[in-house]
C-alpha cells in the first residue's frame, strides 16, 4: 500500500436543489496551506443505485496524497438521461465558483468515476459546454472543462453493454451479473437511441467535436462486465482498446492499464495518484 502523506478533513455541502431533492457534495481536503487541486468523483451503480458514500475509500486515499476530492450525489435511476450530466456539469462550475472560499485551485480540476460513474466522468469531460448539460445557470463565468479524467472499469458504451447483457442472459447458462442489468439500463436510458447518443465510444466514432483532456482507464481482468468485445464493431478488440484507439486517433492523451480483478480497487490507487500528479501540476 502506498504511504500516507497528509492528514485530511471532510465537510458536506448542499450544492444543488431540485424541488424536494437536495444534492450533497462531500469534500475531502488535505490539511495544509493549499490551494489544492480538485478531483470530482462519481459513484457507480449502473446509473440507478449508489451515492457519494461509495467514493469514500478512494477519496480518502486521494486526500492523503495532496488532492481535494469531491464526491457528489446526482440524479439517476428514473430521473433518466441527461439529468446526471446536468448535475455533474453544475457541480464542476459550483466548485470553481467556490474555489477561493474552499482553498481549492479552480485551474486544476479533474473528474474521476467508477463503472457507470466512469462513463459519466468521460462524457462530462468530453462535452463541457453541451447546452443540455450546462442548462442550470450559475452567476459565474466558469466553464465545466477539466484538465483530465480518470476512469476505473467504466461502462464506456451503454448500448453495447446493454446488448452484451441481453445476449448472455438469453444463453443456457447466463452469468449472474446479467440479472437485472438490462432493466437498469431501461430505467435510466429509456431508449436505445439515448444509449447511443450519450455514449463516449460512439461519439468518437461519429466524429463528434469533443474536448479531449488527458485520460486514464484502469481495468480489472478478467471482467466480462466491462472488458468485452462488441460484435457490432469493425475493430477486433475489446472495449478498452477500442476506446483508446479512437481517443488517441484524434490526438487525445490516453493511458490504459490492466490490474488483477480480485484486488482492483487497491491496485488502482497508485495508478490514479501518479496520473493526477502528472496532470494536475
Amino acid at each position: 500500500m502506498i504511504a500516507e502523506e497528509h492528514d485530511y478533513n471532510s465537510e458536506e455541502f448542499n450544492y444543488l436543489n431540485h424541488e424536494d431533492l437536495s444534492l450533497m457534495l462531500r469534500l475531502y481536503r488535505p490539511c495544509g496551506s493549499g490551494p489544492f487541486p480538485i478531483i470530482i468523483d462519481l459513484h457507480g451503480g449502473a446509473w440507478t443505485t449508489g451515492d457519494l458514500s461509495d467514493c469514500r475509500a478512494r477519496d480518502e486515499v486521494l486526500a492523503k496524497h495532496g488532492f481535494a476530492a469531491a464526491a457528489i450525489d446526482f440524479r439517476h435511476a428514473e430521473n433518466g438521461y441527461p439529468t446526471s450530466l446536468i448535475d455533474i456539469n453544475f457541480a464542476i462550475r459550483w466548485l470553481k465558483h467556490r474555489a477561493k472560499d474552499l482553498n481549492l485551485d479552480p485551474n486544476r480540476v479533474a473528474l474521476s468515476g467508477q463503472s457507470s460513474g466512469g462513463h459519466l466522468a468521460m462524457l462530462a469531460a468530453m462535452r463541457p459546454e453541451d447546452s443540455r448539460y450546462c442548462s442550470i445557470p450559475l452567476d459565474d463565468p466558469a466553464k465545466a472543462d477539466v484538465c483530465c479524467v480518470a476512469m476505473t472499469w467504466p461502462v464506456i458504451n451503454p448500448l453495447s453493454r446493454y446488448r452484451h447483457a441481453l445476449r448472455l442472459r438469453s444463453g443456457t447458462k447466463p452469468p449472474p451479473w446479467t440479472g437485472n442489468i438490462p432493466e437498469r439500463h431501461d430505467l435510466y436510458w429509456k431508449t436505445e437511441e439515448n444509449m447511443a447518443e450519450g455514449n463516449p465510444m460512439l461519439a468518437l466514432e461519429r466524429g463528434e467535436k469533443i474536448s479531449t483532456p488527458s485520460a486514464i482507464w484502469i481495468q480489472g481482468q478478467p471482467d466480462q462486465i466491462h472488458d468485452y468485445r462488441d460484435p457490432e464493431s469493425d475493430l477486433k478488440m475489446n472495449e478498452p482498446e477500442r476506446f483508446a484507439t479512437y481517443y488517441r486517433k484524434i490526438g487525445g492523451q490516453f493511458e490504459l492499464h490492466y490490474v488483477q480483478q480480485d484486488c482492483r480497487d487497491e491496485a488502482s490507487y497508485e495508478l490514479l495518484i501518479s496520473f493526477f500528479k502528472s496532470n494536475l501540476k
